[in-house]
């Protein structure tokens, strides 16, 4: 039994928001109150500990991120850099200390952060002349690859494009080296695929990053090879995140078959909802857009499938209680989504189906017609705070006025949908406390683009944001009863700051690290 007193704790329990001391026992919170209180509730062995006047909030859960992704990505060339020539300069090295032949592996380029222009084969061909070369880009919906990889993968300026995919050619009909969607499996599937007990191991190691970020939970967005590994740490008593596991829709028939519903599992790893995508992303300019891009008359984006076809997977899922969850970005895309899950309520509620908890991820930009419909069909909005920062630029460019309500949470809010924030990681560093400060100045960490922030009108209050990283979350999870607030019999998994958050200049959240963690009960971070 552990006591922790003299501390500030903000529950998010609405009828007991604070508390001074907090008793914890078998990874569940027995009561919270003031420390006279609790230790008359106590009994036995009473593991006391004086916090010092330290903030307590409950543990932070990223509500959308590839945690396969991110952790093998790990140990890749970051090419997440200011300049071209800068993330140039990190393959060039890494190709040096690379046998020949090697795979040279890289994931963070975005071309809107440089000059706006795709870059070329041609110019990894100059610093790495004897490894094929592979970057997928900060969306994870664009790759940039050499001639040697091109090669390998039987990619030639006269291949046809994929469906849903593109091979980019230059006006001379010369494939460029950048691959598009689907165009990106010709060269990933030909990568050297990580051992089952590689990606276990690599997960393993990135869970105490993400600790000492603040995180103890996670909604999943990989595939089968990180369910396995999570399963397996799982069974080993190694997994040391709360993982609400999302499976993709091309395994919807299989689920159905099986009758696997959304929830099974345990406290530590259960099933969340079926992932499908509608579109692209707005980096390469492939999401689905009613209009076309600005400057762009004949590009709106890639429709992977309309309303109908999205509500046929919806309706094989929920006939076994499975819940969505759909990736849209373009405002095409989520009015599609919307008309499908339009069609699933009205579906769920003839069949005498239970009224699930399904979710739009991103929902970056929609238009005005569709923002009250998300709220009006009880779908949860699974946005990234920090996506809004590091994409205003190429929005305000390529949506222009219709970037007015893109990473709209304040709109949605209002509305009264519920938002669970996370980061997308590794599309974004997966840190809560970048996203708390995204969500409430719009800002970049150099005040960019001004002291307002960029469409300041969607802006949140300290307060909101943090719900969104707890109790919406949770709710998206099916786990509000357990998690996301600080409450009798709730799971003991919360964070330990020096300073109080809400209280802070919000500059200061970009600097803000817990000095202990605890999941479950057990302190990971001290």
């Amino acid at each position: 039994m552990k006591l922790l007193y003299n501390a500030e704790i903000h529950t998010l329990d609405s009828s007991h928001p604070h508390g001074s001391a907090i008793l914890i026992a078998g990874g569940r919170i027995i009561a919270l109150g003031d420390k006279n209180k609790l230790e008359s509730l106590a009994h036995g062995k009473v593991e006391k500990q004086d916090m010092k006047g330290a903030t307590i909030l409950p543990g932070l859960t990223d509500a959308h991120i590839h945690i396969q992704h991110y952790a093998l990505g790990l140990s890749k060339v970051d090419c997440e850099t200011k300049t071209k020539e800068e993330c140039l300069r990190r393959v060039a090295e890494r190709a040096k200390t690379s046998k020949p032949g090697e795979w040279v592996l890289g994931h963070g380029w975005q071309q809107n952060d440089w000059d706006g222009k795709f870059p070329t084969a041609n110019e990894l061909d100059a610093i790495a002349p004897n490894n094929p070369v592979y970057l997928t880009a900060k969306s994870l919906h664009a790759a940039w690859a050499n001639t040697a990889a091109l090669k390998l993968a039987n990619i030639a300026d006269d291949t046809p494009d994929p469906k849903d995919g593109a091979i980019q050619r230059g006006a001379d009909g010369k494939a460029t080296g950048i691959l598009l969607e689907t165009a990106m499996e010709r060269i990933s599937h030909i990568v050297r695929k990580p051992t089952p007990s590689e990606i276990e191991s690599a997960i393993e190691k990135a869970q105490p990053i993400l600790h000492r970020m603040g995180l103890t939970g996670i909604h999943d967005f990989d595939r089968r090879d990180s369910f396995m590994a999570l399963q397996s740490l799982n069974a080993r008593g190694k997994l040391k995140l709360r993982v609400c596991k999302n499976i993709p829709v091309e395994s919807v028939e299989q689920a159905n078959d099986l009758g696997l519903r959304t929830g099974f599992g345990n406290g530590m790893l259960w099933i969340g909802s079926v992932k499908a995508f509608m579109d692209g992303a707005l980096g390469p300019r492939t999401a689905a857009m009613i209009e076309p891009y600005e400057g762009e008359p004949h590009n709106r984006g890639i429709l992977n499938m309309d309303g109908e076809e999205l509500f046929e997977h919806c309706r094989k899922a929920a006939d076994v209680g499975l819940s969505m969850t759909v990736h849209a970005i373009g405002d095409k895309a989520n009015h599609e989504v919307l008309n499908a899950f339009e069609q699933l309520r009205e579906y769920e509620k003839k069949n005498r189906l239970p009224h699930l908890r399904h979710r739009i991820e991103h929902v970056q930009v929609i238009h005005p017609d569709d923002a009250p419909r998300l709220a009006k069909l009880n779908v949860i909005a699974s946005m990234q705070p920090i996506h809004a920062t590091s994409d205003m630029i190429a929005a305000d460019r390529y949506w222009g006025s219709r970037a007015a309500l893109s990473y709209a949470w304040r709109t949605q809010l209002n509305h009264g949908a519920i938002l669970a924030f996370g980061s997308d990681a590794p599309v974004e560093s997966p840190n809560p406390f970048l996203g708390l400060h995204a969500a409430v100045t719009r800002q970049r960490s150099d005040g960019s683009p001004s002291a307002e922030g960029w469409l300041p009108a969607q802006k949140l209050t300290f307060a909101e944001a943090l719900s969104a990283y707890t109790l919406g979350a949770a709710y998206a999870a099916n786990a509000e009863h357990r998690l996301g607030a600080l409450a009798a019999n709730y799971c003991a998994d919360l964070i330990v700051l020096d300073r109080d958050p809400s209280e802070a200049n919000p500059s200061d959240l970009l600097t803000i690290a817990p000095s202990a963690v605890m999941l479950d009960g057990e302190w990971v971070v001290q």
